[in-house]
């Protein structure tokens, strides 16, 4: 079994065409920059590869002397940047599961090479959500939803995608966040069932304190 969701950041590889490709500056926002390898992990390392990229003094305007970002503080560096543009700026909730998504080492925080590549996942859904927000209101329809979900790759059942969307609605609707906070999940499950899934054919065995601690944490 394959997981074509994990690792694509939401792009799609369906009808829906992505005009902006991931890595691009996104409107409103600070400059991006080109996204590391499929691993994951940033090309930069050291002081000096950070200190050189163009969204260090950016970043280190809020994380401050540790050189790391807890929730409140992602939270105030987004809204800062610009990234979701004329959408509700994200909620703490939605910012406490980003970091625990790149969280590796279970610190709580986020450090600059996961800000990146934060920030690139973040590119790239918003331009899905824009695709299908045609009117700019901010929010999407369900089954919107259902379609962008299946044209990340996620081979889902119908009553999964419908459990999905009953959870991130609002009166029918699916806001921004809750989009993002729904993208930010599958990824971060998916990773966590996928380094589980040694024969890659869908199928784990859990201790049942693995599982809290994975569900929990998201």
């Amino acid at each position: 079994m394959t997981y074509p969701g994990f690792g694509a950041y939401g792009a799609y590889r369906g009808q829906i065409p992505m005009q902006m490709a991931m890595g691009q500056p996104v409107p409103g926002g600070v400059p991006s920059v080109a996204h590391a390898a499929s691993s994951g992990y940033s090309v930069y390392s050291g002081a000096y590869a950070a200190a050189a990229d163009p969204m260090w003094t950016f970043f280190s305007a809020i994380s401050g002397q540790d050189g790391e970002v807890d929730a409140e503080e992602l939270q105030r560096c987004l809204t800062q940047s610009g990234i979701t543009g004329t959408y509700t700026p994200f909620s703490l909730e939605t910012c406490r599961i980003m970091i625990s998504m790149l969280d590796r080492e279970n610190t709580g925080k986020m450090g600059f090479n996961e800000f990146k590549e934060l920030w690139a996942a973040l590119s790239a859904w918003k331009q899905n959500f824009m695709m299908i927000d045609q009117d700019r209101s901010g929010t999407v329809e369900l089954h919107e939803l259902t379609q962008v979900i299946v044209a990340m790759g996620y081979r889902l059942s119908p009553q999964t995608l419908i459990a999905i969307v009953k959870r991130y609605s609002k009166n029918g609707r699916i806001f921004f966040d809750d989009y993002v906070a729904c993208c930010v999940k599958l990824r971060a499950l998916t990773d966590f069932f996928r380094r589980r899934d040694s024969m890659q054919q869908g199928i784990v065995n859990l201790v049942y304190d693995d599982f809290l601690q994975c569900t929990m944490a998201i």
